[in-house]
């Protein structure tokens, strides 16, 4: 009796442990795309991509072909410039933290040559003269006291302007060259939300639900 009290807890234990050994040898073979396999947080919720992009563009009256960002050192976005120029062209300015120098990037339909240059005012400066000097693939332009590089594109110009005395010309040329089509991180930051209004009004618990809430000024018989 004692002898097979001692050989039973064994014989137990050994299934148990062949069934763990094949449960981590299972796990640890599993390839990175299976079920059992992690995922990482960073790629949980990922940033929006080129279809967040024409949903935000549209919503806000732009063609999302025409939305580009830029950067300077020294300059941050004005989230409230962001918007539409002209029928669906689009627009957004950058700050300058310590000196308020703006840098302002727009984007519209059309092309500049040589011919056309003259003709089209710096920096959206109607009725002003404009001079005109060829910059590489560029154009650079003055004229009522502000200076731009226009960049043509394939059906569109891409412009960056600045008042002439507040951004040296270097600093408006890098500007000019650093303009690009958003990545996923860039339409997030750069672009507002598409979220529609809320469907029903929000309800206020400091008003009256019957009535408008004016002071009763009723008055008694002969008052």
């Amino acid at each position: 009796m004692i002898r097979h009290a001692r050989v039973l807890p064994v014989l137990l234990l050994a299934p148990l442990l062949l069934t763990a050994c094949g449960s981590e040898k299972a796990d640890a073979g599993a390839p990175s795309g299976s079920a059992s396999a992690t995922v990482p947080e960073e790629t949980a919720a990922e940033a929006p991509g080129e279809g967040e992009l024409t949903v935000r563009a549209e919503a806000m009256g732009v063609a999302p072909e025409l939305v580009y960002v830029t950067e300077a050192p020294g300059f941050t976005l004005a989230q409230q410039s962001v918007g539409v120029l002209g029928d669906d062209g689009f627009s957004a300015t950058w700050v300058d933290g310590d000196t308020n120098a703006l840098l302002r990037l727009a984007v519209d339909r059309g092309t500049i040559t040589a011919d056309t240059c003259p003709e089209q005012p710096a920096g959206d400066m109607s009725g002003e003269h404009t001079t005109c000097e060829r910059d590489g693939d560029s154009w650079y332009r003055t004229g009522a006291g502000r200076h731009e590089y226009a960049l043509p594109e394939k059906g569109h110009v891409v412009r960056v302007s600045a008042e002439a005395d507040a951004v040296p010309r270097d600093v408006l040329r890098a500007a000019a060259l650093a303009a690009h089509r958003p990545d996923a991180a860039e339409i997030d930051h750069l672009l507002p939300s598409a979220d529609p209004a809320p469907a029903s009004p929000v309800e206020r618990g400091d008003l009256l639900r019957y009535g408008d809430g004016a002071p009763d000024n009723h008055v008694d018989v002969g008052g």
